[in-house]
């Protein structure tokens, strides 16, 4: 068997991704899905570290604009991003897995508290560790939560699915000639404004070359390819670009 490209990833998930076919929600081939794809690359040896977003049950800043304080909305968002953590662990320990659920808000009935030190042994034991709540301060995103906790664990690499296969230069899905990068760097993704993630997201992980590979989560076993070095995600790292006219 092909040894994986990277040993300890931190997977981010939106909560979007969770939808399906759905307007709202979680839907539940979605959960089988992804906890199918995890479980591959944790045969292969792969400690597995996830942040997921709540986008599909409540989104802080759509929620601020509605006239709802901000501070309060965002930790209505975080709390969100618990019942999809709880949904993916119930998910991936049905097939089999040993997980562990942090969140950043104490929550001791349902999940340990974030503590960095634990999240690494769980890591190292071989259970899929699920980080909830963001980083538990309002104004933050989950992406950042994303880089953040990568950072903490000693990741390898943020690996961040998404529905299409990489980063384009326009929306793929609304403009078919949209041209995709296969290697960005940091600075470019902050002067083109590509949304890959937020800016904290993007500064955290340049200042410790941190790279970011962004996939297709959406096609059954594209996270064990990825792994295995086949070339289906753009990666933004330090180094040379391989965008359109470079």
């Amino acid at each position: 068997m092909d040894a994986p490209k990277y040993r300890r990833i931190l997977l981010k998930l939106s909560g979007e991704s969770l939808m399906g076919t759905q307007s709202y929600g979680i839907d539940p081939a979605m959960l089988r899905q992804f906890a199918t794809d995890i479980a591959e690359v944790h045969a292969l040896g792969v400690q597995v570290g996830i942040v997921i977003g709540g986008g599909n049950i409540f989104r802080g800043s759509q929620a601020a604009a509605a006239g709802i304080d901000k501070v309060s909305a965002d930790y209505m968002g975080m709390l969100a991003t618990v019942i999809n953590a709880l949904g993916l662990q119930n998910a991936l320990e049905a097939i089999g897995l040993q997980t562990r659920l942090q969140t950043a808000i104490h929550m001791a009935q349902i999940a340990e508290p974030f503590i960095r030190r634990r999240a690494i042994r769980h890591l190292e034991k071989g259970r899929v560790v699920i980080f909830g709540a963001g980083t538990g301060n309002p104004y933050f995103t989950t992406d950042t939560a994303a880089a953040l906790r990568a950072i903490e664990i000693e990741a390898e690499c943020i690996i961040k699915g998404t529905r299409v296969d990489g980063i384009y230069d326009a929306d793929p899905e609304r403009f078919p000639d949209a041209q995709r990068f296969e290697r960005l760097t940091y600075r470019e993704v902050l002067e083109r404004d590509l949304k890959v993630m937020d800016l904290t997201a993007i500064t955290l992980c340049q200042e410790n070359n941190l790279p970011i590979l962004v996939f297709d989560a959406q096609t059954p076993g594209n996270l064990r390819r990825l792994l295995l070095g086949e070339p289906i995600a753009t990666i933004v790292a330090n180094g040379v670009s391989t965008s359109p006219g470079q």
